[in-house]
């Protein structure tokens, strides 16, 4: 017997991708057709508990028509007027502009005629189930009766039914309609986010074989190097490592928080669309998915970024101190109206600047190679992660575990999967820069970390090969990509990105037509004295565009129009040292003893000096990653 209730039971969350492409105003890629561009995510909410059998009955079936919703357990009010006939014909930007306001809550009517639309409009391949597929199949699997012992999908990963408000008629379609997909889409091997989307669909559906006829337009979408369902958990934990990375760079300071707090940084992070489709009150929920079926994959990002940010806005370190940090962000999200209304969540999430859908794109197809790396297939099903720094059996001379688990928070997720791995430690390997090289040449990216003699240590994470500073030749020259980034770790912990991290609108996202090497841009020269510095301005280059391949594609400069070439300058070596971020000065800067150094502000990072400005090393240490 089905039980409806109000508990809710945690779920894995999945990514779906949305369209249209040209309705994406914030540095997509699109070019007006109508074809989807975005990916998206969504994942389980769960109001009604399934039975722990496999096997479950349905008895009666859903009028065609018929109303799933039970309106009692919403404050959606119908509008008595009709909308105007013109609404969705409008141009896309005020259509997003609407949905962005709530024009389609005013109206159940215009809101299932607006899902409808959007569904149709997607591209597919031209074999694609339809409603009168679905009824054919419908028949054949449940009877006349819509009578059914058949066991919900695998692809489920166990977990229970997403219901938002449905009553008993639209629950029982929604698993008719699931097992039905699971029938007729068996590739499709993990996907806990497609109860939700169904759920949602079925809320605004005139019957179940109109439901199922746009979901399998989204499963079947044919969109170039875009999907709108992760149906395996390798694309699954590839977004939820996106958002990783996401929130990494545009929340440091909730991130900060939850490295220092909790255990396994992942396990929260896998949660984020649990938060959006799970956690958050009806209202909000299909607010969240009014402008996701047309801005797609980056509307989610914002409004979970947006999440998270009040989140650490409304606690404290003192309260997390030892808390259960999973738990406390799904009981927040839960209440989140007593924080903040839909309308001001919404706005908060649209003044986040994220880069465009191509460099996330890019960046999701990275982690999805790193997990491939680590084994994850297609076919398998969900499996937990690891802290890959081993609290107990790490060692280092300049760092704690717990500051290099920090430290470790802070790198893209697709490397932070590998274990540390020590390449090159002046205790043990001397103070010579060449024999840095050897060690550290064919590992990327790496960690340098460095104590000074007064005890400050600070350090850079950097995303390329040292091998790559033999590129120019006799001529010294940057190179690296905009992941890199400096750090302090004692006195205090803190880090310094890229400038365009933090202020994208600085940089635009450059046409691949237009795409070009920089031209060379002067800056100062490596010294080997801590107290002097050569105003010469010919010896060191702007980066050149990354190889093909390359383990760090995400934020290449090949990618944007820099004002600033000086801002653009990540890593470079010469037999005279090494220089660590430039453009008005040098983040940071060793000498060919790896003995004396020197940091400044710079225009790449916008840091100020790592620690006193002209220093003494007493150690140095680089770090790689296993297996990598």
């Amino acid at each position: 017997m089905l039980q409806v209730g109000l508990s809710l039971p945690r779920a894995p969350e999945g990514e779906a991708r949305a369209f249209p492409a040209e309705l994406d105003g914030d540095g997509g890629d699109g070019d007006g057709a109508s074809s989807a561009q975005v990916v998206l995510s969504s994942s389980p909410i769960t109001v009604v508990v399934t039975p722990e059998d496999d096997t479950w009955h349905i008895s009666g079936s859903c009028t065609a028509g018929g109303p799933f919703m039970d309106w009692d357990q919403t404050a959606e009010v119908e509008q008595q007027a009709d909308p105007p006939e013109d609404t969705l014909s409008r141009p896309p930007k005020e259509l997003k502009k609407l949905a962005r306001e709530g024009c389609w809550a005013a109206s159940r009517t215009l809101r299932a005629a607006a899902y409808q639309r959007l569904c149709q409009r997607v591209a597919c391949r031209l074999v694609t189930p339809d409603a009168l597929v679905y009824g054919d199949v419908a028949t054949r699997l449940f009877g006349k009766h819509g009578a059914s012992s058949h066991p919900l999908p695998d692809f489920l990963g166990g977990c229970s039914l997403p219901t938002y408000c449905l009553n008993p008629h639209g629950v029982a379609a929604l698993k008719k309609i699931l097992i039905c997909i699971g029938n007729l889409f068996p590739d499709i091997t993990y996907s806990p986010a497609l109860p939700s989307l169904v759920a949602l669909l079925l809320h605004y559906s005139e019957d179940e074989a109109q439901c199922f006829e746009n979901i399998s337009r989204l499963i079947a979408s044919n969109a170039p190097h875009t999907s709108y369902i992760d149906q395996s958990f390798l694309a699954h934990q590839a977004s939820c490592m996106t958002f990783g990375d996401l929130a990494n760079k545009h929340c440091p300071a909730a991130h900060k928080l939850i490295a220092s707090t909790s255990e396994n940084v992942f396990e929260v992070y896998s949660e984020w669309l649990s938060w959006l489709f799970r956690d958050l009150p009806f209202s909000y929920a299909i607010r969240v998915f009014d402008v996701f079926l047309l801005e797609g994959q980056k509307v989610l990002y914002r409004i979970a970024l947006a999440l998270l940010k009040q989140y650490r806005l409304s606690v404290s370190s003192a309260q997390q101190e030892g808390s259960d940090t999973k738990a406390e962000l799904q009981a927040f999200v839960q209440n989140i109206a007593q924080h903040v209304t839909v309308d001001k969540l919404l706005e908060r999430a649209f003044g986040i600047r994220l880069f465009s859908r191509k460099e996330i794109w890019l960046l999701q197809m990275a982690n999805r190679k790193a997990l491939m790396e680590r084994g994850i297939t297609m076919v398998q099903g969900r499996q937990s992660f690891h802290l890959a720094v081993d609290m107990q059996s790490f060692s280092s001379s300049i760092v704690s575990a717990q500051e290099m688990r920090i430290i470790w928070s802070w790198i893209p997720e697709r490397f932070s999967l590998f274990p540390p791995l020590l390449l090159f430690s002046t205790s043990e390997d001397g103070c010579s820069l060449q024999r840095f090289y050897s060690c550290c040449e064919g590992y990327e990216p790496t960690v340098l970390l460095l104590k000074t003699t007064e005890g400050e240590v600070c350090g850079a994470f950097l995303s390329s090969d040292w091998s790559e500073r033999k590129k120019n030749g006799l001529t010294s020259g940057f190179f690296g990509t905009g992941e890199c980034f400096v750090f302090t770790v004692r006195p205090e912990m803190e880090r310094y990105e890229w400038v365009f991290i933090k202020k994208p609108e600085l940089a635009k996202a450059m046409p691949r037509s237009r795409q070009r090497s920089p031209s060379p841009i002067p800056t100062a020269p490596l010294s080997s004295s801590p107290h002097s510095r050569s105003a010469s301005p010919n010896l060191l280059t702007v980066p050149a565009p990354q190889r093909k391949g390359r383990l760090s594609p995400f934020l290449a400069i090949r990618h944007f129009l820099l004002p600033s070439k000086t801002a653009s300058m990540f890593m470079s070596g010469s037999r005279e040292g090494i220089v660590i971020g430039g453009g008005g000065g040098q983040a940071l800067s060793l000498d060919a003893n790896l003995l004396w150094g020197r940091t400044e502000p710079c225009e790449t990072f916008d840091n100020p000096p790592l620690c006193q400005e002209n220093f003494k090393v007493q150690l140095l240490e680089v770090w790689g990653f296993q297996n990598t």
